[in-house]
């Protein structure tokens, strides 16, 4: 096995100048796309996608983007596979490495993945887990400097649960030198060390989210019950009931800061319907851009770096 092989499994494993290179591929294969311009640099290159949690946008960004860049993808779900039925992901990793180019995971623990990555002879990309969803922050802060520049030095408001997604959005900050003001109900704080976090020197937690907001550049959230919690649903909707994303909030931010949800939403719990079919909404653009983020990562973990 290479000791050059790269693998993607949380945000920090890339460094900046690794995302600043990213996201100007990002730039440049985003347009080609829109110019209709054919890109086929993994030609006969094989992503396999597998899948131990339902998803809409993982599936699709990664089958469409391999396919854009000229590869196949196959997808397995582990109720169809042997992973299912309880093979080693150790000897997964080995069998499906030999027959692939790259594989994409979307799982519950994060160790699943780091097992897989341990025994795999090409890269490894987190398409989610329990602990990280690096491919999504990755979009969202594309999203941001496409609208508005780089993002450095900018603070991030995160209302809500502090899941996945804020874990990736508190490595992030670390990694690219911008501010996350965290604010979580009683109970639902953010735990450092399974954010993976270094110091604590680029977020602070808030009891009260509109003090979060209050002069931030992106506004952000999720939903109140990520997979695997829906049993304590009922108990978030009431735990949550402060913490929507509403115009008032929206209003204390920065006057042309953005609202940003990776989706799906649920209108009228986390965030209201003003917010986010409003002018400050660039969810749809956010959700676009996992498309081109995702092909221009795939390309430089097989490919490494291209003069565009």
């Amino acid at each position: 096995m290479s000791s050059a092989i790269r693998h993607f499994l949380q945000f920090k494993d890339f460094s900046r100048a690794d995302f600043d290179y990213l996201f100007e591929r990002t730039l440049w294969i985003k347009r080609q796309f829109k110019a209709y311009q054919r890109y086929w640099p993994l030609a006969d290159r094989t992503l396999v996608m597998i899948f131990e949690k339902a998803s809409t946008r993982t599936r699709l960004s990664f089958e469409a983007g391999i396919q854009q860049l000229g590869g196949s993808a196959i997808y397995l779900n582990t109720r169809d596979s042997q992973l299912g039925r309880g093979e080693p992901v150790e000897d997964a990793a080995q069998v499906i490495s030999r027959m692939s180019d790259l594989v994409m995971i979307r799982t519950f623990e994060q160790d699943i993945i780091e097992r897989f990555a341990a025994n795999s002879r090409v890269p490894v990309i987190n398409g989610l887990t329990n602990e990280y969803h690096p491919c999504q922050i990755m979009a969202d802060i594309f999203t941001y400097i496409e609208h508005r520049g780089p993002i450095q030095g900018k603070t991030v408001a995160w209302i809500g649960d502090s899941n996945n997604m804020c874990n990736t959005w508190l490595q992030a900050a670390e990694v690219l030198d911008f501010r996350v003001r965290v604010s979580t109900p009683p109970g639902y704080e953010v735990e450092p060390e399974r954010a993976g976090l270094v110091g604590t020197a680029h977020f602070e937690q808030f009891a009260d989210p509109m003090e979060a907001a209050r002069g931030a550049d992106i506004v952000t959230t999720d939903v109140w019950t990520s997979m695997g919690f829906e049993a304590e649903n009922d108990e978030r909707l009431k735990d949550f009931a402060d913490w929507q994303v509403d115009g008032d909030m929206m209003r204390v931010a920065k006057p042309d800061s953005i609202f940003l949800h990776c989706l799906p939403a649920h209108r009228g719990e986390e965030v209201t319907g003003e917010v986010i079919d409003g002018p400050q909404s660039l969810v749809w653009d956010e959700a676009e851009n996992r498309l081109h983020a995702q092909k221009a990562l795939m390309e430089y973990l097989l490919l490494g770096r291209i003069e565009s």
